[in-house]
């Protein structure tokens, strides 16, 4: 079942791509039933998630993709397919600025999956990285929000570019700063 977990995390990525693809090559009924799919797909793969968090943030996703899919379908609106992405921010920061009122935050979980025994310094350095990717979510959610009343090819560059640029920008330079941070500790 690991391969539905992979082409379902395959899918969202392309999301913004199929979106745009698909209403230009097949037309929106064709769209909302592909993503209706998919969406059932990624409701599936995250049952197969370790944490409870990132399965309910599966299912959450998973569900509001297919509201939106049906409702763009019913409305014969494409409009509806653009929110997604705002959806899966404000469900992430749902998700990362809870486990800030929690004793260990999400990232402090992440951590642990290959530090078990994190030092208090690894605890209070995931704190602040749980609340650098909370801004990241207000931001990017902010961004994704305004293209949706854009036209879709703006839409589709941020979403389906842009923001995973970003994402991945921050994930590398904080994967920068916690080597430095590692090594400054050890001297």
């Amino acid at each position: 079942m690991r391969w539905l977990t992979i082409l379902s995390a395959i899918a969202l990525l392309a999301y913004p791509l199929a979106v745009y693809y698909g209403l230009s090559r097949w037309g929106l009924g064709a769209v909302a039933g592909l993503l209706v799919v998919l969406f059932l797909l990624r409701i599936l793969a995250g049952n197969q998630t370790r944490l409870p968090e990132l399965k309910y943030i599966a299912w959450l996703s998973g569900g509001a993709g297919i509201v939106l899919a049906l409702l763009g379908s019913l409305f014969k609106q494409e409009g509806w397919f653009t929110f997604y992405p705002v959806i899966v921010n404000t469900l992430m920061l749902g998700l990362f600025s809870a486990s800030l009122w929690q004793k260990q935050t999400l990232i402090e979980r992440f951590a642990r999956l290959q530090e078990p025994e994190l030092p208090e310094s690894g605890i209070r350095y995931t704190r602040t990285v749980t609340k650098v990717w909370c801004g990241f979510f207000i931001i990017n959610g902010s961004i994704a929000l305004t293209t949706c009343f854009m036209t879709l090819e703006i839409w589709t560059l941020y979403n389906g570019l842009i923001s995973y640029l970003f994402a991945g920008s921050l994930f590398i330079g904080e994967w920068f700063v916690r080597q430095w941070v590692k090594r400054k500790q050890e001297q």
